[in-house]
């Protein structure tokens, strides 16, 4: 189970990330289930990082605008696990999106300081 709090309105939860030859950290992620990808960060964060370029993708935002965004590459630790996933260079808001929610239950209690759990099915 993962879990995390509602912080200003937002569900986050924390993400720990895996980058060779280093110790393992974790960047807090505002849950997003308008995002269908695994996870976004700030271009700056992406390149401070290092994570390997895969490819572009075409998105469509919320404004239905249509942009080429850089797609690159992470390990994370989800569930435990060790976990190789996409992160999409945008935004200014680390974001997690519903990929990485598929075959999870989502329970989020909608108050301020309120408990945020994704449990796996």
């Amino acid at each position: 189970m993962i879990s995390g709090i509602v912080k200003n309105g937002r569900a986050t939860v924390n993400v720990i990330f895996r980058l060779p030859n280093q110790p393992d950290f974790t960047i807090e992620f505002v849950i997003d289930t308008g995002f269908t990808e695994f996870l976004s960060l700030p271009p700056e964060a992406v390149t401070l990082l290092g994570f390997p370029f895969v490819y572009d993708i075409y998105a469509n935002l919320a404004d239905n605008s249509s942009v080429i965004l850089p797609v690159h590459e992470a390990t994370i630790i989800w569930n435990g696990e060790e976990r190789e996933v996409n992160v999409l260079a945008t935004g200014r808001l680390p974001l997690l999106g519903t990929a990485l929610l598929d075959e999870h239950e989502l329970v989020i209690q909608f108050t301020e300081a309120g408990l945020v759990t994704i449990t796996e099915l």
